[in-house]
């Protein structure tokens, strides 16, 4: 479906990315948010974060990032107290909430891919009528996909870094809580590197493969 279209255009690509991207971001902060408050911390709710406004979660350099890319952004991280929560693996819970939400909105968004294609195969309505809302729909599978596994790579403070840590014994979860000074300077050298493009292209891509072969569809990232 949809085989002809030419999204060349750099503007035309980064404008349809841009509302599935502020779900995405918004999603995964709500969620983390949500987790906590399940788990006793109102840090979250208390400073408004548990709402699915994007004005309240949006990260301009993370926006930013995302229209240069098209792989990775982020939002502003919604703020906890761990020492509340009511649960020994509270950050691994609470760290988890986020990517999994993106995986599960992906998985959702890959269904309406499915239903706008059978619209289109069964009621031969006009392609041109579903093109945005399509593009946009590939767009959240693609994007949720890459921002849960972005968010699980081990390096602190992020998700996957978190999950590790909250397993780790004290001593050593310190020492890895300590390399948390160097995250805005890996993170650089990943994408620069073009290494986080070779991290997360395969693992996007199986987990694509499990939505076409649930959904019998042919989600590529031919559109990237």
């Amino acid at each position: 479906m949809f085989e002809h279209f030419n999204l060349s255009d750099f503007m035309i690509k980064a404008a349809l990315s841009v509302v599935p991207f502020m779900f995405a971001v918004t999603i995964h902060e709500v969620m983390h948010g949500y987790a906590a408050y399940k788990l006793g911390d109102n840090t979250a709710k208390n400073a408004g974060r548990l709402t699915l406004n994007p004005i309240a979660h949006i990260d301009p350099v993370g926006l930013l990032v995302l229209l240069l890319t098209r792989i990775i952004g982020w939002a502003k991280p919604v703020p906890v107290n761990y020492y509340n929560l009511r649960h020994k693996y509270g950050v691994a819970i609470v760290s988890a909430a986020g990517p999994l939400a993106n995986l599960i909105t992906a998985f959702l968004s890959a269904v309406v891919l499915k239903i706008l294609d059978f619209a289109d195969v069964n009621f031969n309505i006009p392609i041109d009528i579903f093109k945005p809302l399509y593009i946009m729909t590939f767009y959240s599978v693609v994007i949720n996909i890459a921002l849960c596994i972005f968010n699980l790579l081990p390096i602190m403070p992020m998700d996957g870094a978190r999950i590790i840590w909250n397993f780790l014994p004290r001593d050593k979860a310190a020492k890895y809580e300590a390399t948390e000074k160097y995250y805005f300077l890996i993170i650089l050298v990943l994408i620069f590197t073009n290494v986080l493009q070779y991290i997360i292209s395969p693992i996007r891509i199986f987990i694509l493969k499990i939505f076409n072969a649930i959904l019998n569809l042919n989600i590529t990232t031919g559109f990237m």
